[in-house]
């Protein structure tokens, strides 16, 4: 990751942009959850999340059996609340790279199949993802890259 880093501030020096980058974050770990406060990191993220997952994710943080469900608060918070809602990247780029971050990961495909239906939703379509996933052959290998094929298709006949 570090050369990855070293190579983007050399591009980003090139170009003229100031660095270190200005902080992107928009939301408040702190800030009170009045249910309509958007600074409030859990708000925000509940509303990243329905904006590109649809409606049934409004309630999604409540759900689930009591042990297990600070996980899916965390989500909301933590994931969509402090790194979706932050600038620099549209929602439809966000997922590209979440996309990509978890097909990456291999094992994953329950989470690959809906970030999947989140980046058709957002805009970037089967032909698009498969663009994707054939650049990243050479880095991800093909096992991993056949099962995100494999997620691609069953979304796009799910959806023909």
């Amino acid at each position: 990751m570090f050369p990855f880093l070293k190579a983007v501030n050399e591009i980003f020096e090139e170009k003229g942009i100031a660095l270190p980058l200005p902080p992107q974050s928009t939301t408040d770990a702190d800030a009170e959850d009045d249910g309509v406060n958007q600074k409030n990191r859990r708000v925000a993220g509940t509303q990243a999340q329905v904006d590109i997952f649809g409606e049934g994710m409004r309630e999604f943080y409540k759900s689930g059996a009591a042990d297990s469900r600070h996980i899916r608060l965390w989500l909301a918070d933590n994931c969509f609340g402090d790194y979706y809602t932050r600038g620099g990247l549209t929602l439809a780029e966000r997922e590209l790279v979440t996309f990509c971050y978890i097909y990456a990961q291999g094992g994953c495909e329950p989470q690959l199949e809906g970030h999947t239906v989140a980046n058709f939703r957002m805009g970037n379509d089967k032909g698009m993802l498969i663009q994707v996933i054939s650049h990243c052959i050479p880095f991800i290998g093909y096992p991993r890259t056949l099962n995100a094929l494999a997620v691609i298709n069953k979304v796009a006949e799910k959806q023909s």
